[in-house]
């Protein structure tokens, strides 16, 4: 999420209008979808203005006003690099106006899905406590089929952008990233889960330590698995795509046992979706962008999605290894994609009409709340129940999810300014050697990362990223 110069703060528009445009014209062809990855050179700034000039010089000849002067477009010096100048401020105007709506449409998608995380831990940790069900269970069991799909979804949307990077860059960035916050949170919460139930022994916690790098912690799963698919995508990057989705369906409808967790139980269920937004990404802009301009009939698709889902969700199988129809193979990867795609239109829409805020302050802080959001959910639980504080398990769950979702939040406002802002930002100096080779001129800085949950560490302001760590990025 941060880059790796020292990037000021009247830089900021200029890079989230870099984001979004040179995905534009990398993959603007179909043909990207299911078959080759367009790897061709981004067009730079400076391209794009030359660009726009020799579009302009076919035009008449307009008057440039500068100083109270006129001048015509046709003359040279002053004049011509007035209207130079003119013409590079509109059109980095526009783009940025542009970029900041797709950034601001990928952050309410990530607020919604952390959101949804959030809710399913907090009801159902309060259900195993009281025994019983609520309201909230119903909640949690219509966004099942498209929760955590798109979780994965998303984490793939800007991969096409780390693609062509060197091994040791992209390791940067897609495996100590997220090794740094897995084993830094992995010691905060087997203390504080150890120490709730008085089993702070050495033996206790070290067995706890080396099953959590075995297999992945159950709080930190999501982060010790992305980094998995992330590898393994860049390994095979050189197969054809619909033969790599291809491969991932079948593997979710195969039954695979290999011994690790991590594969029988994440990799195998949900790779098929990252490998989908990595292969749609293009078009998945392209849908976001359509549904800004196209309201009612972006309305209509959400209605008849959200009547399908929840028809699916709630509907038992005729078949006793799978609960519901939304879990019968290849029901899954649909419903999984189709929620994918009724999320990009809803976070659109909510971008478009700037709805819900705090939503998209949770996209953008949504490392936030998935590393810490377990402390406080523990805690309210907790509370409520030995205090008698709420019989009804649906309200507490609901007030549980509430304080879990806005307590994390604060904390980070509070100590992002502080020495304990580690906690959320990886250091600078905690990076593979390419960092320190040569500095990266600003054009030619990657422009998908969007702030919020995956991308790099960089080298922001003093020793730390400028930004909270996202997850799901570059």
């Amino acid at each position: 999420m941060s880059q790796n110069n020292t990037t000021p703060t009247s830089e900021k528009s200029k890079l989230e209008a870099a984001r979004f445009r040179p995905r534009q014209s990398a993959y603007s062809s179909a043909a990207a979808t299911f078959g080759r990855r367009a790897n061709a050179p981004m067009p730079t700034r400076g391209m794009l203005v030359r660009l726009l000039s020799m579009l302009a010089g076919r035009a008449k000849a307009q008057p440039v006003y500068r100083n109270n002067a006129v001048y015509s477009s046709d003359d040279a010096g002053v004049g011509a690099a007035a209207e130079k100048r003119q013409s590079q401020m509109l059109s980095h105007s526009r783009s940025a106006s542009h970029s900041r709506r797709q950034i601001a449409w990928f952050d309410y998608a990530k607020g919604i899905c952390i959101i949804l995380v959030v809710m399913m831990h907090s009801t159902l940790g309060v259900e195993k406590l009281y025994g019983a069900e609520g309201f909230m269970h119903y909640v949690i069991s219509y966004a099942k089929p498209f929760r955590m799909p798109d979780f994965f979804f998303l984490s793939a949307l800007f991969l096409p952008l780390a693609m062509p990077r060197s091994w040791l860059h992209y390791l940067d960035k897609k495996v100590l990233h997220f090794a740094y916050f897995y084993l830094l949170w992995l010691v905060i919460l087997v203390v504080f889960k150890s120490a709730g139930k008085g089993e702070l022994s050495a033996a206790n916690l070290g067995g706890q330590f080396y099953d959590a790098l075995i297999g992945p912690y159950s709080a930190l799963w999501f982060i010790y698995v992305l980094p998995l698919f992330f590898i393994v995508t860049k390994a095979l990057d050189r197969l054809p795509g619909w033969l790599l989705f291809v491969s991932a369906a079948v593997l979710q409808l195969g039954a695979l046992h290999t011994g690790w967790q991590a594969i029988d139980e994440f990799f195998v269920h949900y790779y098929v979706f990252f490998v989908a937004g990595y292969l749609l990404s293009p078009h998945v802009f392209e849908l976001a962008e359509k549904a800004r301009n196209r309201v009612p009939l972006a309305l209509l698709v959400v209605a008849a999605w959200a009547l399908i889902n929840g028809i699916l969700a709630f509907t038992p199988s005729p078949f006793a290894r799978w609960e519901t129809m939304a879990s019968l193979p290849i029901v899954a990867i649909a419903l999984g994609l189709a929620g994918a795609v009724a999320i990009t239109i809803i976070a659109a829409l909510l971008a478009k009409f700037e709805i819900g805020s705090f939503v998209r302050f949770c996209g953008r802080h949504s490392i936030v709340l998935y590393l810490s959001f377990t402390i406080p959910m523990s805690v309210t639980r907790l509370i409520q129940y030995k205090l008698q504080l709420v019989s009804d398990p649906g309200l507490a769950a609901l007030i549980t999810w509430l304080v879990a979702v806005s307590v994390p939040l604060g904390v980070y406002l509070v100590l992002k300014r502080t020495p304990l802002r580690f906690l959320y930002e990886r250091p600078a100096w905690l990076a593979l050697p390419y960092q320190r080779q040569q500095s990266v001129p600003r054009s030619s800085v990657n422009p998908a990362k969007p702030a919020g949950l995956a991308g790099s560490a960089g080298s922001g302001a003093g020793k730390f990223t400028k930004n909270p760590a996202p997850i799901l990025a570059e």
